[in-house]
């Protein structure tokens, strides 16, 4: 650390690492990020246990949460974290794959450092090197259309998730899903809502053509099912003081109190009546609805719900073409969203909202189970992982092989060309192709087989010409993984190689870190010394 701080040009609330000790200290920590998920990857990967100063537990091997949920303070580390969720928002998965391959580029790029070559040329050879490793992987895609793939490529996705067992079951269940609501232009990850319901087994989960959520009627004197259901939505609270804004009163005797509240029962009467002129039978309330408000909507046969989330409300705008309201004098006829049927349904201890049969078929729901919270939470992020692949692949049409089958043939390919490279990039791509081989060296670690006679065997087949040969690690075989449905998105490996790379130059460029100190800690952290000192 420099402590000369240029004659007080730099406060000395600033630290300072310089040179080497900069460089090297970003590379230890991106190694620390790739050291921690690196036991994950795979069908065979091990799980994580993350307790959070609440003592909330998750127990998950999903990269996406363990990296999410870490609470790290390294400005590098915050960066990979980053880059990690852009990974998942962009292309579904990979997460662990872009955290393994960043720390591993770095760790080469630190041992090219130790041979003097200086950080400018080895970023020119990444560049180059990352340039032909996304012409490889074009050319070694394969377009895809069947629904056969796209089932195999979510349960690739799925395993290791803890649902092996189920895996085929779910993606079937996800396929099903996106021919329903599936539209390139319009499609969103949300519109397959996924609602957790504990109890029963994963193999009881199942797809509802609608929007299902958790809440209840505000009145049992309601209907608990609505059939032709003419859904209004409004995002203000149906109660007297929200109506028409504050007002303060005087009352001086008994009579104008009885008064004032017969008034007040008046208009809210005639707010109700307007709900009920509308010809809505369900209402769903973004705020409260009011004790006197729920009697009359009752006893007009209607099945209303209050304090709906924002995002709940927009999905069921979204499901039955209701338009939401926030003025009470717009109810009106036109406005009101359609579906076949709405109902409650109770579930153990927690009570549902099914709205089925909807005008408007653009959002689907799965409803999870099992039996408990932690299965549950594992098998929900399972499930998106498979809902993220599918849809990369439907936006991009095409596919690689998976088990490492890939990385092994981009590795190769790579070697090949940093021979027709002159100068010391051609040591630099080569250190890229070894960093790519991480991924199928991993795995092998990961399933307990020995990764350099796994490694050295797909090297000979992969020279042989047998390009999809990677690890099945389901027989813990090698074959082709094109045949054994082993398969995944070429979206997902162009994005992780891209970032993982791109991130690994910005952080080689940087020789100079200059840290702000907390001042308030510095000063808590002064007092609790003084007083130990005291003591």
């Amino acid at each position: 650390m420099d402590k000369n701080y240029a004659n007080g040009v730099v406060s000395e609330d600033v630290s300072r690492i310089v040179g080497k000790d900069a460089q090297r200290n970003n590379i230890l920590a991106a190694k620390i990020i790739a050291d921690i998920v690196k036991t994950t990857l795979g069908p065979k990967g091990m799980d994580k246990m993350l307790v959070n100063s609440n003592g909330d537990i998750i127990v998950t091997n999903d990269g996406a949460t363990i990296l999410e949920e870490m609470d790290v303070e390294h400005p590098i580390a915050k960066m990979i974290v980053e880059i990690a969720k852009t990974q998942e928002k962009e292309a579904g998965d990979g997460t662990t794959t872009i955290a393994l391959v960043t720390g591993k580029l770095l760790e080469n790029a630190e041992r090219l450092l130790d041979r003097k070559i200086h950080p400018t040329l080895i970023t020119k050879g990444y560049k180059m090197a990352l340039e032909k490793s996304l012409e490889i992987l074009n050319s070694l895609s394969i377009n895809v259309s069947s629904r056969e793939k796209l089932k195999q490529i979510a349960m690739t996705a799925m395993t290791g998730k803890g649902v092996e067992g189920n895996r085929e079951y779910l993606a079937e269940i996800l396929v099903r899903a996106m021919e329903k609501i599936y539209d390139k232009d319009k499609f969103e990850i949300s519109d397959i809502h996924i609602e957790k319901i504990k109890g029963k087994n994963i193999s009881e989960s199942e797809l509802i053509e609608g929007f299902v959520f958790e809440k209840e009627r505000v009145n049992i004197e309601m209907p608990r099912k609505v059939e032709n259901a003419k859904i209004l939505l409004v995002d203000f609270p149906i109660e007297l003081k929200n109506l028409e804004g504050e007002t303060r009163i005087t009352i001086s005797a008994p009579e104008q109190l009885e008064s004032f509240i017969s008034s007040e029962e008046k208009r809210l009467k005639e707010v109700t009546q307007k709900i009920i002129d509308s010809g809505a039978n369900v209402v769903f309330c973004q705020k409260g609805i009011d004790d006197v408000a729920q009697y009359y909507l009752a006893k007009a046969g209607i099945f209303a719900c209050r304090r709906v989330t924002r995002t709940e409300i927009e999905k069921i705008s979204k499901a039955t073409s209701a338009k939401i309201i926030s003025n009470i004098n717009d109810f009106s006829e036109e406005k009101l969203g359609e579906a076949a049927i709405v109902e409650e349904v109770k579930e153990y201890e927690q009570s549902f909202i099914y709205i089925k049969g909807c005008k408007n078929t653009s959002i689907v729901t799965i409803l999870v189970r099992g039996g408990t919270e932690h299965i549950i939470e594992e098998a929900e992020r399972a499930l998106k992982d498979g809902i993220g692949d599918i849809n990369a692949t439907l936006k991009n049409g095409k596919i690689v092989a998976g088990g490492g089958a890939i990385e092994i043939e981009l590795a190769k390919r790579l070697r090949s060309f940093a021979k027709t490279i002159s100068g010391r990039e051609q040591l630099v791509i080569e250190e890229f192709a070894n960093a790519i081989e991480t991924i199928p060296e991993t795995l092998a670690e990961n399933a307990g087989l020995e990764p350099i006679e796994v490694i050295a065997e797909l090297r000979k087949r992969h020279e042989a010409n047998n390009f999809y040969d990677g690890l099945n690690l389901i027989s813990d075989r090698i074959e082709n993984c094109i045949d054994a449905g082993i398969i995944e998105p070429l979206k997902i490996k162009t994005q992780a190689i891209s970032s993982a790379t791109e991130l690994s130059i910005m952080i080689l460029r940087i020789d100079d870190v200059l840290m702000s100190v907390d001042k308030k800690k510095k000063k808590e952290d002064f007092n609790k010394e003084d007083e130990l000192t005291y003591d």
